[in-house]
């Protein structure tokens, strides 16, 4: 309970002082609004002259599309104002201030911010699932099944980058580092049978991109094998029992700014 009340407190306070300015509020929904449009016509041109993803049809398309547009607004609203900041905490000398305090470091540092301009990208991505979903006449207990490896995909990608951010303990400057397993989270746009199978394997067992958005796809259309259904699980429980061991271990490696 204790736990429960801090993050009330930090989501509170962070949004209060978030929405102070409300013009980036309307920005953010306009950038959110064009990178969508840019995302589904780039899909477009795929299917415009009647070329099809094998086994995907323009809506299911549509889903996954749906379906990272919502993990990237979760990045936006949780991963990037918290995770993105341990560098600048290590390289500033406050992570002090964190380790000080009677709580666990990595749910400080993992919840302490919650930024709004990732809501607009959620709300799209929600819409986007939900219109393509009527489109094939989805019912609710489809989108209800959807929602445990969308889970799994949260998950997995909060793991994948905090353990990026843990290793700023060593190596100071790893801002690109971050950028670079953005880019490559981009592939996720569409199905992963849009690539050759050598970057099927590479996005699914190298980096588990196919668990973010392909996975949860075909859970909400029915055809998902319980195979990956359970190796999602299955990855995200060991991914986060990685990204806590590894952060105690990084941490005996940490020169506090006072030492």
């Amino acid at each position: 309970m204790r736990y429960w009340r801090v993050l009330w407190l930090f989501w509170t306070t962070s949004i209060a002082t978030e929405l102070e300015y409300r013009l980036n509020f309307a920005i953010a929904t306009f950038t959110s609004i064009a990178n969508l449009i840019g995302s589904i016509f780039g899909l477009f041109l795929f299917y415009r002259t009647g070329y099809t993803f094998q086994g995907w049809s323009w809506q299911e398309a549509l889903i996954v599309l749906g379906v990272f547009t919502l993990l990237q607004g979760f990045s936006n609203t949780f991963l990037v104002p918290n995770l993105n900041r341990i560098v600048e905490q290590i390289e500033q000398g406050t992570l002090d201030f964190v380790l000080l305090k009677p709580i666990s470091s990595q749910f400080w540092l993992s919840t302490r911010m919650v930024s709004p301009w990732g809501f607009p990208d959620l709300f799209f991505g929600v819409i986007l699932i939900v219109y393509a979903g009527i489109q094939i006449n989805l019912n609710w207990q489809d989108y209800f099944i959807s929602l445990i490896p969308i889970l799994f995909g949260v998950i997995i990608l909060y793991s994948l980058w905090f353990i990026l951010g843990a290793t700023s303990i060593w190596f100071v400057k790893i801002y690109n580092v971050t950028e670079v397993l953005r880019g490559l989270l981009e592939a996720g746009r569409y199905p992963m049978v849009a690539y050759p199978a050598i970057y099927r394997f590479f996005f699914t067992f190298i980096v588990p991109v196919a668990f973010l958005t392909t996975v949860p796809a075909e859970a909400m259309l029915g055809r998902s094998e319980l195979t990956w259904f359970f190796g999602a699980g299955i990855l995200a429980i060991i991914l986060v029992i990685i990204s806590i061991f590894f952060w105690q271990f990084a941490l005996r490696y940490y020169t506090s700014a006072s030492s």
